[in-house]
């Protein structure tokens, strides 16, 4: 995504392992999934089918930019990348609701949902890096 490009303090933007290939997939990924999700648990009083597809693209656009804001700040800090970082796990949730915000207006995050997506995000981020290392689909498991 950096073009290879070095930042004023002689270290790469991002990273190699940032991509623009990685980025637009997980993007659609995540509208895919999200789309998907919101057939299941659709509710016609609190929003249209279209804004729930407009909360998952907004969701997965901010999740992308969280995870490459992580690895510049890691880039920032010369960690190496595929390294463990503490805020890979929370960083890309605060970006991504943050970008779905605007999408969410009526039903602003209550604590409690917020609270959730923490610990849930806290537990399930490293677990699917561990079994898609075991899959052969990451280098590392974090």
């Amino acid at each position: 995504m950096d073009f290879g490009k070095r930042f004023f303090d002689g270290q790469r933007i991002l990273g190699k392992s940032k991509t623009w290939r990685g980025f637009f997939a997980g993007v659609a990924a995540g509208t895919a999934g999200g789309a998907l999700i919101s057939l299941v648990y659709f509710s016609p009083f609190f929003a249209t089918p279209q804004l729930h597809v407009a909360s998952a693209f907004l969701l997965a656009l901010g999740t992308m930019t969280g995870d490459a804001m992580g690895s510049f700040m890691k880039r920032r800090m010369k960690l190496p990348s595929g390294k463990p970082f503490f805020l890979d796990s929370i960083l890309f949730l605060v970006v991504a609701l943050a970008f779905a915000l605007p999408a969410t207006a009526l039903t602003p995050y209550a604590p409690e949902a917020l609270a959730f997506l923490i610990i849930l995000t806290i537990i399930l981020h490293p677990l699917s890096n561990w079994v898609a290392n075991r899959l052969g689909m990451k280098r590392v498991p974090w």
